[in-house]
């Protein structure tokens, strides 16, 4: 399987260079060159699988032998032997028209572990293999951080520097970084935004000559084999509707701020999985949705909200949609960009946006709103939201329509956020795990937000 960047100027690689190259060596963001279709009859053959044993059918359409299955079924067996669920991603009902798809039950309490315990394994299967050197730097809204440092900690090899926000992450998101005391682990508190430190991340990858001077290898979403693993609990909440009979009109509902784990569904609704509606969840920092809605994908005021997580003004996996939106055409996307580097603002309008609107649905939650949300499911449904997975089942609350069922993906763990569930007078006792790390001391360092501030500690520790 070749990989090609949106943006049509780097020669096509495969699956390995691919992980390691991160964010294209042009600045764009590397895709399948063809997306693998699959069969009714393969679908039909895969509904009775394990979660590790989908993942291994579907990983090794991206891989297409690169790596050999042996060594690739270790992998994941690997990956997702730390989840505490069997079922690594349950699906439980709420009511008749709304599941919910839990995805908190790897090691950091995170959706992100679905992804991360694979790639973490896969940068030291790697490095091991080819007896390199890998240097990981990645952004963090909060989830990401934590469940990257879990997946690559004490690997041989491989050292990982994790920039957050400072002071704008959820206390436990803050603790599960930095109380890891590890010589090959750093963690940044960078002044600013999120946006800020994505930005600075994106912007020193594509400084190719600093990039390979350091090894630097990408972990955020911008790293296709995240997305490539996400895709898997689309097909894995599909199948077990599907032994429920739903097998027509199964709608997702996906809280997103960086546009990956909502990218993740529409590739696989492109690969053949017959789901209906990807409902693009939102809160105040609704970008997405002004995008969906209105045809305008322009950044606006940065909103502190109470799902932290998505306060995101622009979304680094975007750029994939536009790719395939536009008819596969490098050109077209560049020049997007480039307009979008000078304008600040892409548009669309006529034709494109009814395809937009056809690929998705789109909802914004307000604060009050997810709080309402928490409440009230767990007052007459005896289930408690994170304030994330409240944004999504708001959406699908929202936008399914008679005969539908939906699927809102969970995304953390409540105790990950008790800040907003306190708000609304609803105790919970947290998993020893989290309840632990108050206990911890904490190790990272302030820095300003700018990339000379971080690329000078990424020497000295590098």
């Amino acid at each position: 399987m070749d990989y090609i960047s949106t943006r049509g100027n780097i020669a096509p690689v495969g699956f390995v260079d691919a992980v390691l190259m991160g964010l294209a060596d042009d600045g764009g963001l590397l895709v399948p060159k063809h997306i693998p279709q699959l069969s009714e009859a393969e679908l039909d053959a895969w509904r009775g699988l394990s979660y590790p044993e989908l993942a291994l059918e579907l990983f090794s359409r991206f891989v297409d032998g690169e790596i050999p299955r042996g060594d690739l079924k270790r992998l994941v067996d690997d990956s997702y032997g730390t989840f505490r669920d069997e079922a690594v991603t349950p699906v439980r009902r709420i009511h008749d028209r709304l599941h919910v798809l839990e995805l908190f039950h790897g090691p950091t309490f995170a959706f992100k572990d679905i992804a991360l315990q694979f790639l973490g394994n896969l940068y030291g299967y790697i490095s091991k293999k080819n007896g390199s050197t890998i240097h990981i730097l990645g952004a963090t809204s909060g989830d990401t951080g934590a469940s990257a440092i879990e997946g690559v900690r004490g690997k041989e090899g491989i050292r990982i520097c994790i920039l957050h926000p400072h002071g704008k992450v959820s206390r436990v998101q803050e603790l599960q970084m930095t109380t890891v005391d590890d010589a090959n682990v750093l963690n940044l508190a960078v002044d600013g935004n999120f946006d800020d430190c994505q930005r600075i991340i994106k912007e020193l990858f594509a400084d190719v000559a600093f990039k390979q001077r350091y090894h630097l290898r990408a972990i955020n979403s911008i790293n296709i084999a995240r997305i490539l693993a996400q895709t898997v609990y689309y097909f894995y909440a599909y199948f077990r509707l599907a032994e429920q009979g739903v097998r027509e009109n199964v709608n997702f509902s996906v809280p997103t701020g960086n546009f990956g784990d909502i990218f993740a569904g529409y590739l696989a609704k492109r690969m053949g999985l017959p789901i209906g509606k990807l409902m693009l969840a939102t809160n105040e920092n609704n970008i997405l949705e002004r995008f969906v809605t209105e045809g305008v994908y322009q950044p606006g005021e940065f909103r502190g909200t109470h799902s932290p997580s998505m306060d995101i003004q622009v979304a680094s996996n975007f750029e994939r949609y536009l790719y395939y939106l536009n008819g596969e055409n490098p050109g077209t996307v560049s020049a997007l960009m480039d307009a979008f580097k000078r304008d600040g603002r892409i548009a669309v309008e006529g034709d494109a946006l009814r395809r937009v609107q056809a690929d998705f649905a789109a909802y914004g939650v307000g604060n009050d709103e997810c709080l309402r949300e928490i409440k009230v499911c767990y007052d007459e449904y005896g289930y408690l939201l994170d304030p994330h997975t409240a944004c999504g089942v708001a959406a699908a609350n929202r936008l399914t329509a008679d005969g539908e069922v939906t699927v809102a993906l969970s995304t953390a763990h409540p105790a990950k956020f008790d800040e907003a569930i306190r708000l609304v007078d609803i105790a919970q006792t947290a998993p020893a795990q989290i309840a632990a790390l108050s206990d911890k001391p904490q190790f990272q360092t302030r820095v300003a937000g700018t990339n000379e501030a971080v690329a000078e500690q990424l020497e000295r520790f590098f």
